[in-house]
């Protein structure tokens, strides 16, 4: 479990665009693709593509589970937590302002954002 530096925004921007960034990594996808395709389903939902409803239907178009945390301490369960308990697997973690990838228990992020509490993610899910 480590963090891993990533950031894929062509002008190396780090705010305000890491739905797109941890959608990139978990999909194999470019910043411009993710970008263009979340754009494109806020269109059709007729809502901002930051909106978490709005990629979070592309991420279920691609096959990706949504799952709640337990609400035991939400307070208290950690990113670095969550890497620790999920060691296999693909995963988009959301906070209440950020979302982070985690892939076979790293997490990729343009910050160490492991000391974050995640309240939900999306698992990929087997094709």
């Amino acid at each position: 479990m480590a963090f891993v530096y990533y950031n894929p925004n062509p002008s190396g921007k780090r705010v305000g665009d890491c739905v797109i960034r941890g959608i990139a990594k978990v999909t194999d996808q470019t910043w411009e693709q993710v970008y263009i395709a979340v754009c494109a389903q806020g269109f059709s939902c007729h809502d901002m593509p930051s909106a978490n409803s709005v990629w979070g239907e592309y991420l279920k178009g691609l096959g990706f589970v949504r799952e709640i945390l337990p609400n035991a301490c939400p307070s208290c369960y950690t990113v670095k937590d969550f890497c620790k308990y999920c060691p296999k697997g693909v995963y988009l973690l959301a906070t209440g302002s950020h979302v982070v990838a985690v892939v076979d228990g790293d997490y990729f992020d343009a910050w160490d954002s492991g000391d974050e509490n995640p309240l939900y993610y999306f698992e990929k899910g087997e094709h």
